[in-house]
């Protein structure tokens, strides 16, 4: 192998090696440390700055004991109701998005809780394979390092509920004007219910759509057992 070569592998597999323990690190680091922001919320700033906007990002972080029972179950129920029971991919949901696609139907998305927080937190938006690829190696790292309840507590706080609406606290006062704890089981719903599509639907001023997925998803909570299924975590 010539110099060059020799000093360019010598680059890569440093280059890999700072990668993964940085990765590490910092997955470590957000296991005990409150999130006070997010890529996406980086995102989203430079985005508005491009279009010659202000965007004002409302978000405050509030500890397990702080966030609703309701509203975290009701996210399970709507956004991944294996997630007390996989390791940060759901294989069966994956294959009924594959097989649904195949027949025909549109190609849906099958992310669990563990890879929305993966990619919320540390990833851009895009479906490049090399997003793909680090999301799946940064939802390894928390389904190995963090407990489920952590998980699940740092999705509430960072995930995007409206425009510059970041994490269940922001989104409670944003929409009903109470705080995260404060939640009924209706509120919980409608904001589990815009999920999909958090700056196109409106949890305090639902439409029919939401109204429908927000009844569907009290039903689940309620098939799930109640917040006694939180238990599980």
């Amino acid at each position: 192998m010539t110099g060059w070569r020799r000093r360019t592998w010598r680059i890569v597999w440093r280059s890999l090696l700072g990668f993964v323990v940085g990765s590490l690190v910092l997955v470590l680091l957000f296991r005990v440390v409150p999130v006070f922001g997010s890529m996406v919320m980086v995102e989203r700033k430079v985005q508005s700055w491009i279009a010659g906007e202000t965007l004002d990002i409302r978000h405050q972080w509030q500890p397990w004991p702080r966030l609703s029972d309701r509203a975290k179950l009701a996210v399970i129920a709507a956004e991944d109701q294996r997630f007390p029971r996989h390791h940060g991919f759901d294989l069966a949901e994956m294959r009924r998005a594959w097989e649904a696609s195949r027949n025909g139907g549109r190609l849906r998305g099958a992310s669990t809780i563990s890879q929305q927080t993966a990619k919320n937190l540390f990833l851009w938006s895009g479906r490049s394979w090399l997003r793909k690829g680090l999301e799946a190696w940064f939802t390894l790292l928390i389904e190995a390092l963090w407990p489920k309840q952590r998980i699940l507590e740092v999705y509430l706080n960072i995930v995007e509920w409206d425009s510059g609406v970041f994490g269940l606290e922001a989104a409670s006062r944003h929409y009903f004007g109470v705080s995260a704890a404060q939640l009924t089981e209706v509120q919980a719903s409608r904001l589990a219910a815009i999920l999909p599509d958090p700056r196109g639907r409106d949890a305090a001023r639902p439409g029919p759509l939401v109204e429908r997925r927000s009844a569907w998803v009290r039903q689940q909570m309620h098939n799930l057992g109640g917040t006694a299924y939180l238990e599980r975590l």
